[in-house]
């Protein structure tokens, strides 16, 4: 039986995407196989995508012909003010368009998805989300690093390092408390305050932890460590944004998963 078939007999039919509409979709975390098939229908129908830095170029090749609007925001490089870009997604919808608002990952998962969703609202722009697979789970997966594993942990916390080092941090102390495991996005930067940060709150210098760059697609690379040793490692390796640090139990998982 082919894909096409097996489509064929799926109960499920996606909803109309009307013009003057935005949906807020997730992209995932750049494998075009974690696309869901309502992002991968409205790929097919949208008049314009207006997509953020983490989608990949696998992904936008599906949807051919249609207008492509870049709209990305990646710390410490030109970016596009978020202002602008919700004022696009309203001046396109009240062109008429079917507005695609295209996300790596989740629209709810450090997405601004919500901040979106809220002006949309407010403009009175009809919208819908559509979720997405979030780097923090798939990107895991992906290298054999289980999210949750009985006897290892029984929560996961999602934290971005974006902010680490300023008035808006958070208090990592408090968070190496839990003693849960931690999946960091957009801290590789700021990796050299927050592991410390963690290690003062009491999580061991010799926890496992592992950083992922480009998790899920063909440029994906894996450099394992500890607490204590990851920044380094890390930078020997030349490793790159975008990148996911893991820090617990569960990265220790990886090498038994692999066979080694």
């Amino acid at each position: 039986m082919s894909l096409a078939d097996a489509i064929a007999r799926l109960d499920h039919r996606p909803k109309d995407f009307l013009p003057g509409h935005v949906w807020l979709a997730g992209a995932g975390p750049g494998d075009p196989g974690c696309l869901t098939l309502d992002v991968l229908s409205a790929l097919a129908e949208a008049d314009c995508v207006v997509y953020d830095a983490l989608v990949s170029e696998a992904v936008l090749r599906i949807a051919g012909t249609t207008e492509l609007h870049f709209a990305g925001k990646r710390g410490g490089k030109p970016s596009t003010d978020q202002e602008d870009i919700t004022k696009r997604l309203i001046g396109f919808a009240r062109e008429g368009k079917r507005v695609l608002r295209l996300k790596g990952g989740d629209p709810y998962v450090f997405g601004r998805g919500g901040e979106e969703a809220l002006a949309l609202v407010r403009a009175k722009i009809p919208f819908r989300v559509l979720p997405g697979l979030t780097s923090g789970f798939a990107g895991l997966a992906g290298v054999n690093i289980p999210v949750t594993m009985r006897g290892i942990n029984k929560a996961v916390v999602l934290a971005t390092g974006h902010a680490a080092g300023t008035d808006e941090d958070l208090d990592w102390a408090a968070l190496a408390k839990t003693g849960q495991p931690i999946v960091v996005y957009m801290g590789l930067k700021n990796l050299p305050l927050i592991a410390p940060a963690l290690v003062a709150g009491g999580l061991a210098a010799t926890t496992p932890a592992a950083v992922i760059e480009h998790a899920t697609t063909p440029r994906e690379r894996v450099v394992v460590a500890t607490l204590g040793t990851l920044a380094d490692e890390a930078a020997k390796a030349g490793i790159a944004a975008p990148a996911l640090i893991v820090i617990g139990g569960i990265v220790s998982m990886r090498a038994e998963l692999a066979g080694r």
